[in-house]
């Protein structure tokens, strides 16, 4: 649903939006007792002691008082219903303090403060350095004259570093004065989860601009939890408020995890209950038959002449009551405390304390610390999990010719003498990204990049002499071998996952001339080369360095001219001004100018093993844990770094299986071969592990599950690549569904869902960001 919010005009937007007030509670006042009794009840260890409680209300069956029974219950239901108030309570303390956080708002063109809860949709809000953003804005101004501004998104999703934040063109260079009076319109989407995308359009009104429509993406917003770094102040139209941000949206409490003890003690707990009712039944009949043939006859009984219409089941009941003692009350109480003392050993634990980072291990999750010795299946991220996620430009390839690393004298001898191919090279290398340039006080130069493989290429450029020294919303500017060197940025066509490439249009102040430069995965590189370009020796360096364990990248130019780009800007211009579709339709325009590209080469980058991996995997291995890497990277590259880590055996102890294909067919196929493989050696003793990409993970699961199943359960490793967040979630609930304890372990977002899903989730706190530690069972630092 299409939302349009007016710019700094409260009485068009007051009553059709929620104000900014969040609410992260599981109760209230009002429906705390229901809610939480029944979710107490949902258990059948408490339904039982329930039960009992309540038969021990009748004197005419129960010799005790009733209260020896109600006594412990309610003191346990009591202790777990504090619990849960309290912690419902801290909620709600986090909660008030960000309502009542004070903002600067624009009240009739006057800076007001005002309690962040207090902010409506269309309010222009003003931030100023290191302060937190209360709610959705679309960016205005900032104190910077190119419009930039700079956010850090850790609260949000994960990611430690800078992002960069931009003006949109009509607001570039208003004055403080002009904003407090600006007017105009947004048309956006409605509400959603989605924190990497927003499509919306912005139109100010007249005397600011003329009634031009200018697109708005996520590089226009500032979204709520983030925090304005590195700029002095900035200003922002509230469109999304309290929990219709799209933080509010995305946000929910996890599912309670229930542990194999607990599970086990339910259905003990349901079986003795079953063998209960049988004794009882027996008991009670006997008893009924002996009461209506002999009771009657024994003076000192004293039955009624004239027996009640309940008087069959005195004798039942009471059986019931003195079975009562197979399932003692006080399991209960002994299991939480055992529970909860045994997860601050956890805590205690100094050899999982990071001296580094100054992080100890956390045991969040109190009520599954036991389940940490049952685990069968652990399913692990690769990159800053198994790997240190600190790149390093390691080597490359550049038309055929092979460069170790920045100090090869070949490779610093053909930057000297300016050798085109490797200039142009060097330039994609430092100038096709979205890092910001920082200088210290000193003078130092420093880089902020929204990822460690950016930072790795500019930082390398950066010692070829190919320095990347400044950064505004429209230019670029280059220290070529000490010549400096200014671009205009006229378009960037930025990285998804769909597109897997990313490219920028840069224009040439000096010589005028157009470019289009390009990195992306090379399966996809290759297939937008000019016709006749070869690419074997650039495909062959990448197998070289995948089987390395290295990342790769293709590099690739594009000469533009003129009036074809024009032609093709005002497609781009129309396509990123669309409510709907916005994404499918940019793509689609993107693939018109990538195309015909120069294949320049291929980049190599190293992402280190963690210490002691090797030796973890193949220690957890021999206690007969199954071991699965779920990873987004390539394959080669997955499958070599399995194999240092010890996750993949080589030949002869090991063999890889690949499951491959591009369509269906190709995958069915492919899949039955694998099983009929497995089959085979599952009573040797060779290790076999299955390999599997995305895509054709894919089909397994939408139109071979019951294959896929049996695969999974036959091998003891697998390498699962080019990988969703979802996916990795489906792989662990697979597992889940075939009765086995899984654990799950990953340091960024994107592991959050499989973190959640798995039985048990570890969550790392690493370069990638604290949201799966936040998000996981147990965490610790790395």
């Amino acid at each position: 649903m299409k939302r349009v919010v007016y710019i700094n005009d409260r009485d068009l937007c007051l009553d059709s939006f929620c104000d900014n007030k969040i609410s992260n509670t599981k109760y209230t006042v009002f429906n705390f007792i229901p809610k939480n009794l029944w979710e107490q009840f949902s258990r059948f260890m408490n339904k039982y002691f329930l039960l009992i409680a309540c038969l021990q209300l009748w004197p005419l069956i129960t010799p005790v008082n009733p209260a020896s029974t109600w006594g412990p219950l309610v003191f346990i239901f009591a202790v777990s219903a504090s619990k849960e108030a309290w912690d419902d309570y801290k909620r709600y303390l986090v909660d008030k303090q960000a309502n009542e956080k004070k903002v600067w708002i624009l009240q009739n063109g006057v800076k007001t403060q005002i309690h962040a809860e207090d902010v409506h949709v269309g309010d222009i809000v003003w931030l100023r350095e290191n302060e937190e953003v209360p709610c959705d804005l679309v960016l205005l101004g900032t104190s910077d004259n190119q419009g930039i501004c700079y956010v850090e998104t850790s609260a949000l999703d994960g990611e430690t570093d800078l992002k960069t934040r931009v003006v949109p063109m009509p607001c570039l260079g208003l004055t403080n004065e002009l904003l407090h009076k600006v007017k105009g319109l947004i048309e956006c989407s409605g509400p959603d989860n989605d924190v990497r995308r927003f499509d919306g359009n912005l139109r100010l009104f007249p005397p600011f601009i003329e009634n031009d429509v200018v697109s708005l993406t996520i590089n226009n917003t500032l979204l709520r939890c983030c925090y304005l770094r590195n700029t002095e102040w900035a200003c922002g139209v509230a469109i999304y408020t309290g929990n219709e941000t799209k933080l509010g949206m995305s946000k929910g409490l996890p599912e309670p995890k229930l542990t194999a003890v607990d599970g086990m003690i339910d259905k003990l707990t349901g079986a003795i209950f079953v063998f209960q009712l049988v004794v009882v039944l027996i008991l009670g009949i006997a008893g009924n038959m002996w009461k209506r043939f002999e009771g009657h006859k024994k003076w000192y009984v004293k039955y009624p002449e004239k027996a009640s219409w309940f008087e069959d089941l005195v004798i039942p009941l009471r059986f019931e009551l003195l079975c009562s003692i197979m399932i003692p009350i006080s399991i209960k109480v002994s299991l939480d405390l055992v529970k909860s003392l045994y997860s601050k050993f956890i805590d205690w634990d100094l050899q999982m304390y990071d001296e580094e980072t100054d992080t100890p291990a956390v045991a969040t999750n109190t009520a599954i610390s036991e389940d940490l010795g049952q685990i069968e299946f652990i399913l692990t991220d690769k990159t800053g999990t198994l790997t240190e996620n600190v790149m390093a430009f390691k080597a490359c390839c550049i038309k055929g010719v092979y460069y170790k690393n920045t100090e090869d004298p070949e490779l610093v001898h053909s930057v000297e003498n300016m050798e085109p191919h490797v200039i142009k090279f060097l330039l994609v290398m430092g100038l096709c990204n979205t890092v910001v340039p920082l200088k210290s006080n000193s003078g130092m130069l420093s880089y902020k990049a929204q990822s460690q493989d950016e930072e790795a290429l500019v930082s390398a450029a950066a010692e070829l002499k190919a320095i990347l020294i400044g950064r505004t919303i429209r230019s670029l500017s280059l220290n070529l071998l000490g010549r400096l060197v200014e671009y205009e940025i006229m378009d960037t066509l930025e990285f998804t996952s769909d597109r897997k490439r990313m490219s920028i249009v840069l224009k040439e102040v000096d010589s005028r001339r157009l470019m289009l430069l390009t990195k992306g995965a090379d399966e996809i590189i290759f297939s937008l080369l000019q016709k006749g370009q070869q690419v074997k020796q650039i495909a062959e360096a990448v197998d070289v360095f995948s089987q390395a364990g290295l990342r790769t990248m293709c590099i690739a130019w594009r000469d533009l001219e003129e009036s074809d780009y024009h032609i093709w800007s005002k497609k781009f211009r129309e396509a990123s001004s669309s409510i709907e579709d916005r994404e499918w339709k940019m793509a689609e325009v993107c693939d018109q100018l990538e195309r015909d590209l120069e294949l320049l080469g291929v980049v190599a980058i190293e992402d280190k093993l963690q210490d002691g991996v090797p030796e973890a995997i193949t220690t957890l291995r021999r206690a007969g844990i199954n071991f699965w890497m779920l990873t987004g990277d390539k394959l080669t590259t997955a499958v070599q770094i399995g194999l240092s880590c010890n996750l993949l055996l080589p030949e002869p102890e090991g063999q890889a299986l690949y499951v491959q294909g591009k369509t269906e067919e190709d995958v069915a196929n492919s899949l039955e071969r694998v099983l009929r493989t497995m089959r085979m050696t599952n009573t040797e003793i060779k290790d076999v592990t299955f390999v599997i990409d995305g895509w054709a993970l894919e089909f397994a699961l939408k139109n071979h599950y019951d294959s896929f199943v049996e695969l999974a359960m036959l091998a003891k490793t697998a390498i699962c690549c080019r990988v969703t967040p979802t996916q990795k979630a489906q792989l662990v609930k697979l597992l889940k569904d075939c009765d086995y304890r899984t654990l799950s372990i990953g340091d960024g977002g994107n592991d959050v869902k499989m973190i959640q899903e798995a039985h048990v989730g570890v969550g790392i706190s690493g370069h990638e960001g604290q949201q799966a530690a936040r998000a996981a069972d147990f965490s610790f630092g790395m």
